[in-house]
């Protein structure tokens, strides 16, 4: 779908107001993954292995991503996926929050609940993401697209922040009854800034010709096997669900390997999480800032970044033998840095390619390097985990185990680099080749 006379190109504040949605499904997710997680670990004295198959089951259930991509390829109009999307988003979140109350009287009960929530809020994601990147990609000019996606993250991640500080506040002191209030007070909130954000986006009814004609409408199976063979698309792919297993792998062994190694305390190891947070922040306003200079596919800033991440983890692997004065808040912050580079501009280099191929696929090639992200999300976190305690149980050593696994993901980056190398070559001297077909 090529925007045409009624479908102007976005300017920075329609940019802007595409990132509100992207803030408030960060904003209802985020409850779940801390509030949410925490509750069920510390006040119930539930096994971590639940939030945990709960985050991921929301992750899994995001392999439907292509499916809702070719729903809205067909249609003609994103709006009201990003709609629907947003409102089984916020009764999922409401729903957690109420399985997690449940859990007080019954953990049986409370758990089912809980399932049919995180299958709501995964199956949310998958629709309102998938559209809102889709709609982005056609409506953001190629040269603003990475400084476009990296301005998206950012207010994703601001409302993390955001929600994170303001929920905090009200949670305490902790009752089941006020984390149900307070999780459908942000759920409230976020789905009516989505709405207000995507109002008048596109027009109220599909222009002629953005609708594929029946003739013209293939079975998803089929749309799906055509984007399959398309090489540039197979090939990030792979690159997206190789990076995205390396950058998902670290974040739940970051803090523990403070805690073991140097014996940093439980807010030591937050604050040092924040640090590193800042340097994701600043890796994507400097993608905002030099990205615009990339006609195609930003491939120098996703291998740049890439290999810097590689680095980072290596000096990881270092830390153990260094000693007490290692500067473990400069490193995490130089780690999260290069995460931010390659994130934001692997992000760009999609809605680059989204549009490149057979036409009228973007819902469908959006969706799958979207659901190579979420697969690549629910293996990560658990591969990590369960590399430290094998390498742990092996060698004996709480350093040694941290640094085996943290070479892993160091070759994970660098093969995530290779293939990087290789993305937009055909385009990336003349521009975006015209969708086809």
């Amino acid at each position: 779908m090529t925007p045409g006379p009624a479908a102007p190109l976005l300017g920075w504040w329609g940019i802007v107001r595409l990132g509100l949605v992207q803030a408030a499904l960060g904003a209802v997710v985020v409850l779940t993954t801390s509030a949410i997680n925490r509750v069920m670990v510390i006040e119930l004295a539930l096994p971590a292995a639940l939030p945990g198959f709960l985050v991921g089951l929301h992750h899994a259930v995001q392999m439907m991503r292509p499916r809702m991509g070719h729903g809205s390829d067909q249609g003609g109009r994103r709006t009201p996926w990003i709609a629907g999307g947003m409102a089984l988003l916020a009764l999922g979140g409401v729903g957690a929050a109420g399985a997690t109350a449940l859990m007080h009287a019954s953990v049986l009960a409370g758990t089912v609940a809980a399932v049919a929530a995180f299958l709501m809020i995964g199956l949310g994601v998958g629709s309102a993401g998938t559209s809102l990147l889709a709609l982005l990609a056609a409506r953001t000019a190629p040269q603003r697209r990475p400084a476009a996606a990296s301005v998206v993250w950012i207010m994703m991640i601001a409302g993390f922040v955001a929600t994170t500080a303001g929920a905090g506040r009200l949670l305490d002191p902790y009752s089941p009854g006020r984390l149900v209030a307070v999780s459908a007070l942000v759920s409230a909130l976020a789905f009516l800034v989505a709405l207000l954000a995507v109002r008048g986006m596109e027009p109220a009814a599909a222009p002629p010709g953005a609708a594929l004609p029946a003739a013209a409408k293939p079975a998803f199976y089929e749309a799906l096997t055509q984007v399959w063979a398309e090489p540039e698309a197979r090939r990030f792919t792979v690159f997206v669900f190789v990076s995205m297993l390396a950058y998902s792998a670290q974040d739940l062994i970051l803090e523990p390997f403070a805690g073991a190694v140097f014996g940093l305390s439980l807010g030591e190891t937050t604050r040092l999480s924040s640090v590193q947070h800042a340097g994701v922040l600043a890796g994507m306003v400097m993608v905002a800032l030099v990205g615009g200079r990339f006609e195609g596919p930003p491939r120098g800033l996703t291998v740049g970044g890439c290999v810097a991440a590689a680095a980072g983890m290596l000096v990881l692997v270092a830390a153990p033998f260094a000693g007490a004065g290692f500067p473990i808040g400069p490193a995490c912050f130089l780690l999260g840095l290069a995460n931010g580079v390659f994130a934001a501009s692997a992000i760009a280099s999609m809605m680059q390619l989204a549009g490149q191929g057979r036409a009228s696929r973007e819902g469908v090639r959006l969706g799958l390097w979207g659901a190579a992200q979420s697969i690549a999300f629910a293996l990560g976190g658990l591969a990590g985990t369960l590399g430290v305690d094998a390498a742990r149980w092996a060698l004996g050593s709480a350093p040694l185990a941290y640094a085996v696994v943290f070479a892993a993901d160091a070759a994970l980056f660098l093969g995530s680099a290779l293939l990087a190398a290789g993305i937009g070559r055909a385009t990336g001297r003349r521009g975006l080749a015209p969708a086809h077909g």
